[in-house]
């Protein structure tokens, strides 16, 4: 049994079942900060039901309903008739041009930040109802008095003031809601006035002031679409089907500026019923905060076996060259305290600047840990190796995490070092003959 406790193959496998062991709590912590994360989406969730949701701004499009008439036969008596049914086309505007103010602001829920925003848009262009006549529709079945301005919005409560639309010098009035479901679900209409024997050409203008929460979003459904958004936040992030052509990002805010035409979507200015849908075309902005914490937090845990294998082979490497021995529960209590580095960077991060918590975090961890090396090894020398060893794993990965773009080139790179490191130190072990710790006792006296 005491050749066993001294046996190198015996520690190697007691230490791989430890770092094994302690994966567990590893996880945990893991599934913790989605649990965390969670509960942050909840706040957002909560603040934006209240104040208004991220918005996508679809249209303005008119849906014009129209008479069609289909042969049916009866379950009842089997004859077949003719019976009128009342479908849709929908036409796009050939021009549309968009021009916002986003004026966005923290709101505080617990200890969680949300970015609302208010914006105040104007929407002008033009529509050529002479689209229409490609259409294999007669234009006695098209009711015209019943045409409709739409303008889908995700969330209505957002509206702020009364919308009014100038429709070729005419001013209507919106009211909330769609008669079809054919392209949007949710949004806002004006009855419009049509006369094509008149006009081909009708131009519109209204202005739009809506509130939303941390995305703004449009469809680009002019044959050329314009849209131009200017606001003081600082960390905007351009997504969705198309990147601005312009854009201008400072300390003081931003401004951008799409143009797409519609040769760049896959849908048509005109077409019939539920045929399309514009919602993979969306583009816009969102309003990121400077810091997620979660999404450190996670890509750190990530690091976690590289934590904890590194430093056990440390530890290994100094009971082969200096002929000591520590014991597995030494092992266990080092491995555990570098568990709880990643329950701090959570918890701290949660109140502090991510990079501040990674500090204040990997120094607690490491007093702990230095502390606890020389009461065991009773060595300065050793002590002061270890910690140094460590500081630099700590400041390996604070540096990865920093660079996301090269975050696996560093950490490829560093791994071979740390690789070729050991192998260099035990090159000229013997294995075979090596026994872990005949020489603890006098070690410690000599020290």
């Amino acid at each position: 049994m005491k050749n066993l406790k001294y046996s190198v193959f015996f520690k190697v496998f007691t230490i791989f079942i430890i770092t094994l062991l302690l994966l567990i709590p590893t996880s945990m912590i893991h599934s913790l900060i989605s649990e965390r994360e969670n509960t942050q989406n909840n706040a957002i969730f909560e603040v934006s039901s209240k104040w208004g949701e991220a918005q996508t701004i679809q249209g303005p499009f008119i849906s014009v309903p129209y008479i069609k008439y289909v042969k049916e036969i009866s379950k009842k008596d089997s004859v077949e008739r003719i019976v009128q049914v009342k479908e849709y086309f929908h036409l796009l505007p050939s021009k549309l041009q968009i021009q916002g103010e986003l004026s966005p602001e923290k709101r505080n829920r617990s200890i969680y930040e949300i970015v609302v925003y208010q914006t105040k848009m104007q929407l002008k262009g033009e529509f050529d109802v002479s689209e229409i006549a490609t259409l294999d529709i007669p234009i006695s079945n098209i009711q015209w008095e019943k045409a409709e301005f739409v303008i889908g919005l995700d969330d209505l409560r957002g509206i702020e003031e009364q919308v009014d639309l100038q429709w070729n010098g005419s001013n209507f009035s919106f009211q909330p809601g769609v008669s079809s479901n054919d392209v949007v679900s949710s949004g806002i209409h004006a009855d419009v006035e049509l006369n094509v024997s008149d006009s081909t050409k009708y131009s519109f203008d209204l202005n739009l002031d809506i509130k939303g929460s941390q995305m703004l979003y449009f469809t680009p459904v002019g044959k050329v679409t314009d849209v131009s958004i200017a606001s003081q936040w600082a960390t905007p992030s351009f997504n969705g089907a198309f990147l601005p052509d312009t854009r201008e990002v400072s300390n003081t805010g931003f401004s951008a500026n799409w143009n797409v035409l519609h040769l760049n979507r896959n849908f048509p200015q005109l077409w019939v019923n539920d045929r399309y849908k514009m919602g993979d075309a969306s583009f816009g902005v969102d309003l990121l905060l400077p810091v997620d914490s979660y999404q450190k937090s996670y890509r750190t845990i990530q690091y976690a076996i590289l934590f904890i294998g590194f430093t056990f082979l440390v530890f290994f490497f100094i009971e082969v060259l200096h002929k000591v021995f520590i014991h597995p529960i030494q092992y266990i209590l080092v491995g555990v305290a570098l568990v709880v580095f990643f329950i701090l960077l959570l918890s701290i991060s949660e109140h502090l600047n991510f990079n501040l918590a990674f500090i204040i975090s990997a120094v607690s961890t490491l007093l702990l840990i230095a502390g606890y090396v020389k009461a065991i090894l009773k060595s300065n020398l050793l002590t002061v190796v270890l910690t140094g060893i460590l500081f630099f794993l700590y400041t390996f990965i604070f540096v990865i995490i920093q660079l996301e773009d090269f975050a696996l080139l560093i950490g490829s790179i560093g791994i071979f070092i740390i690789l070729s490191v050991g192998m260099y130190l035990s090159r000229k072990i013997d294995w075979y003959q090596l026994q872990l710790g005949n020489s603890v006792e006098k070690y410690t006296e000599n020290d």
